[in-house]
């Protein structure tokens, strides 16, 4: 599956920002599933630098400076993305959890995606005893690792509601864990924690996932979302899988992975430091459109 993707971020301040620099990563990675055809940024006020690189977990970033005064930040991502997926491993095929929480801790590289990254706390993803209980119901000795992750993942699902006005980007783990409620970053934060909390490794994703309008309906503009999710490290011979606890799935060709972290605090979209003074007001634009439906 081929996908147009348009993310524009805009910021507006009460008064004038004299100038800004912030960290970019919208435009998506290319990797095994996943191939970036074409990519770009637009921004407005134009950048006085653009630097663009790749960050520790492989993943595209574009630092900026901007130095003109200015009162609205718009940064557009445009990109033309291929997704086509292996489909993913019978899940009681996978390694004892036991056996793969062994086998992390003597992997023989501490590159990004090397699964020692995905062992200990992290800023927003401490380890939270009670999280580490709730999973422990799945996780029973023997159990294969993706077929316990994978009813974890459903558990959550069930047991937790979404609802957008019940958290914000700063709410805690723990808070959101008591609530049972909040939207994708909060539930991949409590499912990663989890894991973490019984030694097995696990990153936080960010990208986007394709919907589909009711039937009838038109597509709206600007009405997808950023996503988040979870990887979870399943040994040697099966790696890196995906899943998606916000929808209890599996991660197919639905989904368009931006960024690898150990949290969202490692692939916020675009951060930085402004010099004002003042309120400031966001809004975000997210388009994914298979190709063949471009209009």
């Amino acid at each position: 599956m081929i996908y147009d993707i348009r993310h524009v971020t805009t910021y507006r301040y009460d008064s004038p920002v004299a100038s800004a620099r912030c960290t970019v990563r919208m435009l998506p990675r290319s990797q095994e599933g996943q191939r970036v055809i074409d990519s770009g940024l637009e921004v407005s006020p134009p950048p006085t630098e653009k630097l663009e690189s790749l960050d520790y977990f492989n993943n595209r970033i574009a630092v900026m400076r901007i130095a003109a005064a200015h009162r609205e930040l718009r940064v557009a991502a445009m990109s033309r993305v291929e997704v086509s997926r292996q489909q993913s491993p019978a899940p009681g095929l996978t390694p004892a959890w036991e056996q793969v929480r062994r086998d992390a801790l003597s992997f023989p590289s501490l590159e990004g995606l090397s699964p020692v990254n995905g062992l200990y706390p992290s800023r927003l993803t401490p380890i939270h005893a009670p999280a580490t209980c709730y999973a422990k119901t799945s996780f029973t000795p023997g159990r294969p690792v993706l077929e316990a992750a994978v009813e974890l993942m459903g558990r959550i699902r069930t047991d937790f509601k979404y609802e957008p006005a019940a958290t914000a980007v700063t709410t805690p783990l723990a808070e959101a864990f008591q609530k049972r409620e909040g939207v994708c970053q909060d539930f991949a934060h409590i499912m990663i924690a989890a894991l973490r909390g019984l030694g097995l490794p696990a990153l936080y994703v960010s990208g986007y996932i394709r919907t589909v309008p009711p039937a009838g309906k038109p597509r709206l503009e600007g009405a997808d979302a950023s996503h988040a999710w979870v990887t979870i490290w399943c040994g040697h011979e099966f790696g890196w899988r995906d899943l998606d606890p916000t929808n209890a799935i599996m991660v197919g060709d639905d989904h368009i992975v931006v960024a690898i972290g150990r949290d969202y605090a490692d692939v916020s979209p675009l951060d930085g430091i402004i010099f004002a003074s003042g309120n400031q007001k966001l809004s975000v634009s997210v388009d994914v459109i298979p190709v063949s439906d471009a209009r």
